[in-house]
């Protein structure tokens, strides 16, 4: 669903054709992967799709811990341990570009002294313009 669209919760269907297992293997340390095994709607294994493998992990930042994730293109669980390091990293790597091109784009956004958020004009406060009414003072 794109951003903007919204859904009826009578709209709200479980695609059939795209239902997975889900099991859950961890260190116990930093990594979390999750292996996504395709079924069918029976829950009999449906081997004409291919398993999903997602690492997992949380990194530190200065407001805390981050979730990362990143799916893996393996074949197997020994794949994805060995795929996971590399994979974080390019994930990491993407969400740090990411959060550049959002504090560019933020910078680059025009500011026009005397308005207000949302663009209207007028308002005074902070932005430095003068209040409503031309700031002369009225006698009831």
């Amino acid at each position: 669903m794109n951003e903007g669209q919204q859904q009826s919760i009578q709209d709200i269907q479980v695609d059939e054709t795209n239902l997975y297992r889900e099991e859950s293997f961890t260190d116990l340390r930093v990594a979390s992967i999750r292996r996504l095994l395709p079924i069918k709607v029976d829950g009999s294994p449906d081997e004409a799709r291919s398993p999903i493998f997602i690492g997992q992990t949380h990194i530190m930042s200065q407001m805390g811990p981050v979730p990362v994730q990143a799916q893996m293109e393996v074949k197997d669980l020994a794949e994805a341990i060995k795929q996971f390091p590399e994979a974080i990293a390019e994930a990491i790597e993407e969400m740090v570009a990411e959060a550049k091109e959002r504090q560019r784009e933020a910078a680059n956004r025009i500011v026009v002294p005397g308005a207000m958020p949302g663009g209207l004009p007028g308002a005074g406060g902070m932005s430095g313009g003068a209040p409503p009414g031309g700031g002369k003072i009225q006698l009831g």
